[in-house]
């Protein structure tokens, strides 16, 4: 499920952020969150991350330190809005709206929300079997010749 959030936040792109705002279609302004690295994390919340978690030199650019978070995100979003742990679809509809947002059920109004929360879950499914694949060829007992 993490990889598929990190796979549809930033493409797996380390400095990956929001595209700027132009003004006239033309001339770049301000970027529309504070969004950055692999996780997209915004600063209020990476810092409250930093902070739970006692890890005051994680860096959003970091791959372990985003899954880190996302991980943390997922665990806090089972705690405050009762989503299972493994709902792919719901925990990704939080991690977009934000858990207040989920709570007011803005994805009701949000069809972008919805599309994005639908292709995070198909892709963790496929990543949920790719592993399950590569778990049964690891566990083969295998012998090598020489």
């Amino acid at each position: 499920m993490i990889l598929a959030f990190v796979n549809k936040e930033s493409g797996f792109n380390r400095f990956a952020k929001p595209k700027r705002h132009k003004i006239f279609k033309v001339i770049p302004y301000k970027r529309p969150s504070s969004s950055y690295g692999y996780s997209q994390a915004v600063k209020k919340t990476w810092e409250l991350y930093k902070t739970e978690t006692n890890n005051p030199l994680a860096l959003r650019t970091h791959f372990k330190d985003s899954v880190m978070f996302i991980g943390w995100y997922i665990k806090k979003t089972n705690k405050i809005n009762k989503v299972p742990l493994n709902d792919s679809y719901r925990q990704y509809l939080n991690y977009y709206l934000g858990w207040a947002g989920y709570a007011k059920k803005a994805y009701k109004n949000d069809k972008k929300a919805i599309i994005f929360a639908k292709s995070v879950q198909k892709q963790s499914k496929i990543y949920k079997d790719q592993l399950k694949e590569c778990q049964k060829s690891l566990d083969r007992k295998k012998y090598i010749l020489f």
